[in-house]
């Protein structure tokens, strides 16, 4: 009895840990601004990181997080800030969408 209940607990605490190492996240690095007030591309206020990958602009549409809520406003209705986010990317309606688990600004 004892011995089956050491398995299974051994058994998820590497299934937790593989499916915690394999969050994919990425980081990016470019420029935060506001989608609806400096870009006019949301509807509603989001931040919107605008990225240069192979010679082309790509904008990274961030969800609405505690994260991304925190570091909104500067940038609303001001200058774009040089950023670095981490999170995870998924491409939705032709957009990359990307929910952040941590930005840095730059302050240089």
């Amino acid at each position: 009895m004892f011995v089956p209940l050491v398995a299974a607990l051994l058994l998820a605490g590497f299934a937790s840990r593989a499916l915690a190492a394999n969050t994919n996240e990425v980081t990016i690095t470019g420029s935060m601004m506001c989608g609806k007030c400096s870009l006019h591309l949301t509807k509603e206020c989001q931040n919107v990181v605008q990225v240069q990958q192979d010679g082309k602009t790509v904008n990274y549409f961030l969800t609405q997080n505690k994260v991304s809520k925190a570091a909104h406003d500067p940038i609303c209705m001001g200058p774009a800030e040089k950023v670095t986010v981490t999170g995870t990317v998924k491409e939705k309606g032709g957009k990359e969408t990307m929910t952040p688990s941590k930005i840095d600004v730059d302050k240089s």
